[in-house]
């Protein structure tokens, strides 16, 4: 099983920690590319910050994270998965998981990165500032960049298992899984109900993934295709629908009543 996260905008700083070395990364045939948009980032940010800034979305009490990124190569680094913050990751919390769940973790979880493409949890990654529908010079919209370079790394990663995509719209069009594994992926949003009306809630849906999560690593069981997950999902307490979606991909809806 593969399990698709977001990143977060929001980013734990580590103080201490080796510089980033892209050549212990995970998923290894991204090493140029990942060197292409760290180029480009750090070029950006050293050369061009009024012109980064405005690139970055960033406002006045943001910029110190121009210098953040400009300091990529020299920076300390972290775990991913203590990189990453925010709701998602709160709720997942992985660092208070037990060790069979860490294990199946460092195993099944993937997490999309804009600077990055892809990373697993126990790569050492710095704290940056990049977003999905970032343009940068030399590189392009960063979604359709990472488009040109993660099937094949990602389709190898996928295997003969079930694919649970849990990545928000941006991260998702970086990776769309070809006809051939289509049938095994499913992907799961978040409906708050409340008198009847459905509607998405960006909080509670990220904090509900986080949720899903947390519950399928401590768990241990191994879906291998939409119906059993939906079936499992069922079993640990969550009420789940299913639908066809785009592309032979099983879109599968998460109902909660309560946030």
């Amino acid at each position: 099983m593969l399990i698709l996260l977001p990143p977060s905008e929001g980013k734990s700083v580590p103080r201490r920690g080796g510089s980033l070395d892209l050549s212990a990364l995970g998923f290894d045939g991204l090493r140029e590319p990942r060197a292409e948009v760290v180029r480009a980032l750090v070029e950006l940010c050293r050369t061009d910050p009024v012109g980064a800034a405005a690139v970055l979305g960033l406002g006045p009490t943001q910029l110190d994270q121009l210098s953040r990124n400009a300091d990529l190569r020299t920076a300390p680094t972290a775990r991913a998965d203590r990189i990453y913050a925010g709701v998602l990751y709160d709720a997942l919390d992985l660092g208070s998981l037990g060790a069979p769940a860490r294990r199946r973790a460092t195993r099944t979880l993937v997490i999309m990165s804009s600077l990055f493409g892809a990373v697993r949890p126990q790569d050492r990654i710095p704290a940056y500032r990049l977003s999905g529908d970032t343009r940068l010079p030399g590189i392009g919209t960063v979604s359709t960049f990472w488009r040109s370079h993660l099937g094949d790394e990602l389709t190898n990663a996928a295997g003969a298992g079930l694919v649970v995509d849990l990545r928000s719209s941006t991260y998702a069009s970086f990776w769309r899984p070809g006809a051939e594994l289509a049938p095994r992926v499913a992907s799961v949003r978040v409906l708050h109900e409340v008198g009847g009306r459905r509607q998405v809630v960006s909080h509670f849906n990220k904090a509900t993934k986080g949720r899903i999560v947390r519950a399928l690593l401590t768990d241990g069981d191994t879906p291998r295709t939409p119906a059993e997950l939906v079936d499992h999902l069922g079993t640990l307490g969550w009420t789940v629908e299913s639908r066809p979606a785009a592309r032979a991909v099983t879109q599968l809806d998460v109902v909660v009543t309560e946030l």
